[in-house]
C-alpha cells in the first residue's frame, strides 16, 4: 500500500512539473521567436544606455515616430513621454499586446499605437523619425526601403548595427549601445531631389 502511494505521488508530481514546463513553453517561446519573416530577428530587449542614446538623437527633433521592430515597445513609450506620436510594428503578436499594456501602465497609451505587421509589407512614407533595431542580413535591404520611402527630412536611427552604405551624421555610445543617426538629406537620393527643386539662377 505504501509503494502505491509512492508511485501516485510520484506520478502526481511528475505531471505537476511536466505541465508547469509546457506552461512555461507556452509562455516564453512567443517571446524568443523570429520577430519578422524575412530574417532571424529574435527579440532582444534595448538596454536602458541604448534608450538613453536613442533619446539622445532625438533632442531637438519633432514630428512623427516609429520603431521598426519594435520588441516590448519601450524605445515606443520613452519616445512618447518626450512628446513624440510614437508607432511600433512588430510581427510577434505576444509582443504588441504586451506593448500596449506597458504603455497603458505608463500612461502615455494615448499617444502609442502599435501594429502586428511584417516591416516588409509596411510603408513608413509618413514618418519623420525612424528607429531600427536590425541584424546585419536586412540592412542593405532596409536601407534601400527607407530611402525609397522618407522623405528628405527624415533622421534614421540605426541601434546595435550600421546601414552598410550611408555615412552616418551623428554616432554615440560604445559596443552594442552604439547608435548611429542619419539624416536622409544628405543620401544621393534626396541631394538629387534637391538639386531638381533647386532653380537655376542665371550666370
Amino acid at each position: 500500500e505504501g509503494g502505491s502511494r509512492r508511485r501516485v505521488w510520484g506520478l502526481m508530481v511528475t505531471a505537476g512539473v511536466g505541465g508547469t514546463l509546457v506552461a512555461l513553453y507556452a509562455v516564453v517561446t512567443p517571446f524568443l521567436t523570429p520577430a519578422l519573416r524575412r530574417v532571424c530577428l529574435p527579440f532582444v530587449p534595448a538596454t536602458s544606455t541604448q534608450i538613453q542614446n536613442v533619446l539622445k538623437m532625438l533632442e531637438n527633433r519633432s514630428g512623427s515616430l516609429v520603431d521598426i521592430g519594435s520588441g516590448d515597445g519601450r524605445i515606443v513609450i520613452a519616445a512618447a513621454k518626450r512628446g513624440f506620436k510614437a508607432v511600433g510594428y512588430e510581427l510577434n503578436p505576444w509582443l504588441v499586446w504586451y506593448s500596449r499594456y506597458r504603455a497603458w501602465r505608463h500612461g502615455v497609451h494615448q499617444n502609442t499605437k502599435f501594429y502586428i505587421s511584417d516591416l516588409w509589407k509596411v510603408s513608413f512614407s509618413s514618418y519623420t523619425n525612424v528607429v531600427v533595431f536590425g541584424v546585419p542580413q536586412m540592412m542593405p535591404q532596409l536601407e534601400k526601403k527607407l530611402e525609397e520611402e522618407l522623405e528628405c527630412n527624415a533622421r534614421i536611427i540605426a541601434c546595435r548595427f550600421p546601414f552598410p552604405c550611408w555615412i552616418p551624421d551623428h554616432t554615440t555610445g560604445e559596443g552594442i549601445d552604439t547608435v548611429w543617426a542619419y539624416d536622409l538629406k544628405h543620401s544621393r537620393q534626396c541631394e538629387a531631389k534637391i538639386l531638381e527643386m533647386t532653380p537655376e539662377t542665371e550666370s
